[in-house]
């Protein structure tokens, strides 16, 4: 060490349970050298030239937030492209207003393709929620708006597109088309719709030069970069890589965090599907080749799985009763019946599996599945991750726990949807009890909080997923959801900071302030354990250290 820094503060919660809170980091290298006091420090500062930094004295210090399960880079495929969703997003021109329903959303599918000059070119829009904007879209509602100019709509959740007869028809899809994830009316007419990864990919493939723009991938990894910093966060997890192609996602994320201005660190998770689709039997190679090129702040990790559908496009799998319309929902591309044989080459590896569940009927298949996983391989330490885990039992956060699993939970859907969902897709029952944090803290599963930003309507923000979790308050402000899955501030706290790490298998690195750890902090303008608990989501974020190196909310622009 040649100098070190230290970083004085109000308060610094370290999320080490034997030293919890400092008034003081010392940092060198990018690393922790001491937390404590500029007392207890002393044997380091007399021994290393320092500096005392004491700009953040009045804020409160505490390791810099993580979200583990984001798609930043797929974010920017929809930000040039014409937006029909129903909160206010952002285009290439700035702002843009949400449409309130399906009505006004037909209504801009029509004002889009009388404003095309060209038949032959399609209009392309994304962002429509079946949940939010009252039902579904369908082929014959698009064709009474033309059946002469092709029309594809992108569910905001991205596990649907919408087309009508002429885009339909570039898409190569007949009525003799049996591929998984091609819908039909219930008389067995094709109804237009696409659902899940091998579908939506087939709906792209004719529009795939506009939707994935040049440049598209580099520049939302920049702009959501600035995201993370304004919400506190120092590291994410993408939980789709190769999704359109594992070349230019790594390319677009490892010339972003070969920035040294770049103020996140970024792990990238391989989809199963694209990596036997691509790699076949040489998967394996290709994967232990691209760790050996992660750095601190680029890695890969793990393999993700994707078992049925999504929450807001009311896709998942359900058990009895059901939905309340009569849908069924879809499973991912690999067949359930083969999901063990599918995980078993990944598990016998050491490599950690996270398996994307969102309905309890697949909570229950991911669950049968890790026991014969351990039945034909027992394995300590495997931190097999449910994703997701919106809907749920309480005998399956038992199970969970039995077998040595964790959760990735998505809280946001508590209070942005439940009552939604209530009423559409789900019924009361489920909708009150999504994301059952209560019953996995009861269970002894060790879960994280993450957003899935921003495939699902909801921002990217820690301190109010912390909110959500703490006080589960539906979108009236008023009504709580199934109380008794509240937790506590700082097993909240800890969902988005060591034990998110610990999903991620990076608590030896980040999560917890102690000596030798990266130095990534979350600078907070108020104390979260201080605030009354329904400020949690109120508490102003400063910005972040991202080894050592301060990046200010107020300086992240766009």
């Amino acid at each position: 060490m040649d100098r070190i820094t230290v970083f004085t503060a109000r308060r610094i919660h370290t999320m080490d349970p034997g030293r919890p809170t400092a008034s003081a980091v010392a940092i060198a290298d990018g690393r922790i050298v001491s937390v404590g006091t500029l007392d207890s420090m002393a044997p380091w500062l007399r021994r290393v030239d320092h500096d005392i930094d004491d700009r953040f004295k009045d804020d409160v210090l505490m390791p810099g937030f993580i979200d583990p399960h984001t798609h930043l880079r797929m974010s920017g495929t929809y930000m040039g492209l014409h937006y029909v969703g129903p909160i206010e997003s952002h285009g290439p021109q700035g702002p843009v207003a949400g449409l309130n329903d399906r009505d006004a959303v037909l209504a801009r599918l029509t004002e889009l393709v009388e404003a095309q000059n060209d038949p032959d070119r399609p209009v392309i829009t994304w962002g429509y929620d079946p949940g939010m904007q009252n039902g579904h879209l369908d082929r014959d509602m698009l064709d009474r708006i033309s059946d002469e100019v092709p029309i594809w709509v992108l569910s905001y959740a991205p596990h649907i597109v919408y087309t009508n007869t002429p885009m339909m028809e570039r898409t190569g899809v007949t009525e003799d088309t049996t591929a998984h994830g091609i819908g039909r009316y219930p008389d067995g007419r094709l109804n237009g719709w696409f659902i899940e990864t091998r579908a939506v990919g087939q709906a792209t493939r004719p529009v795939q030069a506009e939707v994935y723009r040049s440049g598209f991938g580099y520049d939302a990894l920049l702009r959501q970069s600035r995201v993370a910093v304004r919400n506190g966060i120092t590291t994410v997890a993408d939980l789709g890589w190769g999704f359109e192609s594992f070349e230019n996602e790594w390319n677009d994320h490892a010339k972003a965090s070969g920035d040294p201005g770049f103020p996140l660190r970024m792990v990238l998770i391989p989809f199963d599907v694209r990596l036997v689709t691509k790699f076949g039997d040489d998967r394996f190679d290709y994967l232990k080749s691209m760790r050996a090129q992660g750095n601190d702040k680029l890695s890969v990790h793990g393999v993700k799985f994707i078992n049925d559908g999504s929450y807001p496009s009311m896709t998942l799998r359900l058990n009895f009763p059901g939905y309340l319309d009569g849908e069924e929902g879809l499973t991912g591309e690999t067949q359930w019946a083969d999901m063990v044989d599918c995980m078993l080459p990944y598990w016998q590896a050491g490599i950690q599996i996270h398996s994307h569940a969102n309905g309890d009927q697949t909570v229950d298949m991911t669950l049968d599945t890790l026991a014969e996983l351990q039945l034909r391989h027992p394995r300590f330490d495997h931190r097999f991750t449910v994703e997701h885990y919106c809907i749920s039992t309480v005998a399956q956060g038992k199970r969970l726990a039995a077998l040595g699993g964790l959760a990735s939970v998505n809280p946001y859907f508590v209070h942005y949807r439940s009552l939604i969902h209530a009423d559409s897709g789900f019924g009361p029952d489920r909708a009150e009890a999504t994301a059952r944090l209560g019953t996995l803290r009861e269970a002894g599963v060790t879960f994280a909080l993450h957003s899935d930003f921003n495939l699902v309507v909801g921002p990217m923000a820690p301190l109010t997923a912390a909110w959500v979790a703490v006080n589960r308050i539906a979108a009236d402000d008023e009504t709580v959801m199934a109380p008794g899955e509240r937790i506590s501030v700082m097993e909240a706290m800890r969902a988005v900071t060591i034990d998110a790490a610990f999903v991620l298998r990076r608590d030896h690195e980040i999560g917890s302030l102690e000596v030798g750890k990266l130095a990534d902090l979350a600078i907070l303008e108020d104390d979260p354990f201080e605030v009354a608990p329904g400020a949690l989501r109120d508490v102003p974020v400063k910005g972040t250290i991202l080894g050592g190196v301060p990046y200010l909310s107020s300086d992240q622009d766009g």
